[in-house]
């Protein structure tokens, strides 16, 4: 029972939430592939790239997640039916098995196959843990998404504010106006649950002496918790927040501008010392680059802005 109705929770509901969100995402990344934005990594200044480039990683993500919980189904479909207390299927018919799954599957509309090994299937539950692992790689993408846009949607003015969210409701009842990122929040609190339901699930699946695992009823709970949490997350967050995504293009081109990591373009022209000097000095004396390149000697006008091209090609 537990295996039929993670194959159905993950077949009829989980895979096609998370095809909506990938194809919403896919839809961004094509249409802001043109939007120049500064890269961050380590919360600091990096590289260029275009906003439709940062998005198409998310969409690899999800990608990846249908891979993975996909490829998990498989592990689920073998049911240890007919092995009766230990495995042995004694006391039951020497068919029983076949001809139970068969009809399972007439009436399910799924495929089931019957355990290579019943006693494994009796004592061990490492198909379920495996496929809960998909679930926890696909919920460590979320969180890392979620945060992603709560991020760039800081502000709006003292913060990054590169990113408009959906105003779902207001946002506080002592600031007007304020509007607060709580799909955001909900998606990345389910991750939270279904982070904890991985831990549970993993260490019951240890448990149960000899011939038979107990546990099985904390298992499939969690299991069945976590295929609807994320289901359920991945619909409103994609339909109440991803769907209404909006940059704000006038603060990506001034974060843009301002960024003092452009100067790596310039590696290949100066070498590393002088473009850190470069940056440096537009840090030190609150001056642009190009500022800074002309006032050191290390190029003119003219070769600044050819050698900056490249950031413009991304």
């Amino acid at each position: 029972a537990m295996h039929l109705a993670a194959v159905i929770g993950l077949e009829e509901q989980l895979l096609p939430a998370i095809a909506e969100l990938k194809r919403t995402f896919a839809q961004k990344a094509e249409e802001y592939q043109d939007i120049l934005k500064i890269g961050r990594t380590h919360l600091q200044d990096a590289t260029p790239l275009t906003l439709g480039q940062e998005i198409s990683a998310w969409v690899r993500m999800l990608q990846k997640a249908e891979l993975m919980v996909s490829s998990s189904l498989e592990q689920l479909r073998e049911l240890p039916l007919g092995g009766t207390a230990v495995g042995t299927g004694l006391n039951t018919h020497p068919q029983f098995a076949e001809k139970a799954i068969r009809e399972i599957n007439e009436l399910t509309g799924k495929r089931f196959v019957p355990a290579q090994n019943k006693f494994q299937g009796l004592t061990s539950k490492d198909e379920l843990v495996f496929a809960h692992g998909a679930l926890k790689a696909l919920a460590a993408d979320l969180m890392k998404i979620a945060n992603d846009l709560r991020w760039l949607a800081s502000g709006p003015r003292c913060g990054l504010g590169e990113l408009t969210l959906p105003a779902n409701e207001p946002g506080s009842s002592i600031m007007p106006g304020k509007v607060n990122p709580t799909q955001c929040e909900a998606l990345t609190m389910v991750v939270c649950q279904v982070l904890g339901n991985d831990v549970t699930l993993g260490f019951a699946a240890s448990q149960g002496n000899f011939q038979l695992n107990v546990f099985m009823p904390v298992c499939a709970y969690n299991f069945l918790q976590s295929v609807r949490l994320l289901t359920d997350a991945i619909r409103s967050f994609n339909q109440n927040c991803a769907q209404g995504i909006v940059p704000n293009r006038e603060r990506i081109k001034e974060h843009l501008q301002n960024s003092l990591m452009l100067v790596t373009a310039l590696n290949p022209y100066l070498g590393y010392e002088k473009a850190a000097k470069i940056a440096q000095t537009a840090y030190a004396e609150g001056i642009t680059l190009k500022e800074a390149a002309i006032k050191l000697k290390f190029l003119t006008e003219e070769e600044f802005d050819r050698y900056m091209e490249a950031v413009y090609h991304v």
